[in-house]
């Protein structure tokens, strides 16, 4: 099981101890031995786009660790007091710099063995000018088989496109709900 590693209790610093607490629950959770208070840890939300110009996918050199110098879609952690659509906007706007109008929730992907879920909407672009944030090297579009397979930064991007060209070649669009294990 995925386990961040709480030491010191957020509200009054005393070093927590990891057992079910005493309220019924059956998990251990980090309890404060001093006031009592229970930390619970929860997956982590990380939300992003699918941009399209015609035929082509929106992939964002990384300029950051994890796999910097792969190819990503642009998505990133979510921030309190977004929803899941804001965020994937706002973290494709700093990513790409990429001007588009937001669509419908594409893939969830539930990474447990990290602690993650992952959240792709689709996206249309409505400019081919990108302006890359810090994070990224370079925003470029790739028809399907320009996709540098080999060098895509991880394996949520990799089958969230792989759904989304077969959808396309379906011809509908449907929600996607993946377990990566």
């Amino acid at each position: 099981m995925f386990r961040s590693p709480i030491k010191h209790c957020k509200n009054c610093g005393t070093a927590v101890v990891y057992r079910v607490p005493d309220d019924g629950d059956t998990k251990d959770r980090a309890v404060c031995q001093a006031c009592g208070t229970i930390h619970y840890e929860n997956p982590l939300n990380v939300v992003g786009t699918i941009p399209l110009w015609d035929d082509k996918v929106l992939l964002c050199l990384r300029n950051i660790e994890p796999r910097k110098g792969k190819w990503t879609l642009p998505a990133g952690f979510m921030e309190l007091g977004e929803t899941t659509a804001q965020g994937a906007a706002r973290e494709t706007d700093e990513e790409a710099g990429a001007q588009f109008e937001l669509q419908g929730l594409f893939a969830v992907l539930s990474v447990a063995r990290v602690g993650q879920v992952h959240m792709f909407y689709r996206a249309r672009l409505t400019s081919e000018q990108f302006k890359p944030g810090f994070e990224t090297i370079e925003a470029r579009l790739f028809s399907e088989d320009e996709i540098p397979w080999d060098e895509i930064a991880f394996r949520t991007v990799k089958e969230t496109l792989e759904h989304f060209f077969a959808d396309r070649r379906a011809g509908s669009f449907s929600v996607h709900n993946i377990d990566i294990v």
